[in-house]
């Protein structure tokens, strides 16, 4: 079976823009699993489970919900070392790097690796970057640390290549659930000017047109959430 993590060199190598569909077990109705991913874009490419306060049941009882309508592959996006379930596929393992908790830098993997050591899961070293989305967001208020500001471009583009020096596969730049900004573009054009890792980019899109704006901007994968959960996403 080919890795998710090859998948995405593939399509980062040829340009080809891939889609994640973010679920949050804390507020998905299992039952609905069905008519949601009807719902959902036929481009999606990966479904994402996480929360920044969910627990290991709701984490698991989502996987398995989405599984048993769902062929695409699953990657948790977990909040704590408590949301790991082996019915996923992989795993975004995060690194808070915007922030300077030890908790969230490397406090909360090693906790996770007691899990982890004899999983199936792939694992996926992501460099984790929390950009103000105009808005407290979950992620701020668990890990108790501050994220960058928009205006901090050279910050921003040097924290994620510090990242990918350190072993990371992957830079995920986060505005937050619910974001009133979307991580702007010149931030993303200058990370993906600096890495040579895929970069990934969510929070606060809310319509094609934001997300195309996103994807023009260079980021190869594109991360929707609380919009699409709650109907509001705008087909334009």
């Amino acid at each position: 079976m080919t890795s998710i993590y090859s998948e995405i060199l593939a399509s980062a190598s040829l340009g080809e823009k891939l889609l994640c569909v973010l679920v949050d077990p804390e507020k998905f109705e299992n039952d609905k699993a069905e008519a949601f991913l009807k719902r959902m874009p036929q481009n999606a490419n990966y479904l994402l489970v996480g929360g920044s306060t969910a627990t290991s049941q709701q984490t698991e009882e989502t996987v398995k919900a989405l599984k048993q309508h769902s062929a695409l592959p699953v990657i948790l996006f977990p909040g704590s070392h408590e949301q790991i379930t082996e019915e996923a596929d992989g795993i975004l393992f995060l690194s808070l790097l915007s922030g300077r908790n030890p908790e969230y830098l490397i406090g909360q993997q090693i906790k996770s690796v007691s899990w982890l050591r004899d999983s199936a899961l792939e694992i996926l070293p992501t460099a984790y970057i929390l950009i103000d989305g105009g808005k407290e967001s979950a992620v701020q208020r668990v890990s108790k640390t501050e994220p960058i500001a928009q205006s901090e471009i050279k910050l921003i583009s040097e924290t994620a290549l510090a990242g990918e020096f350190s072993g990371k596969k992957l830079v995920y730049l986060e505005a937050g659930s619910g974001a009133k900004n979307v991580v702007g573009s010149r931030i993303i054009s200058e990370v993906k000017k600096n890495v040579s890792i895929p970069v990934i980019v969510g929070g606060g899109i809310r319509s094609t047109v934001q997300l195309q704006k996103v994807y023009d901007a260079g980021a190869d994968i594109v991360v929707i959430g609380t919009a699409f959960e709650d109907d509001n996403f705008e087909q334009l």
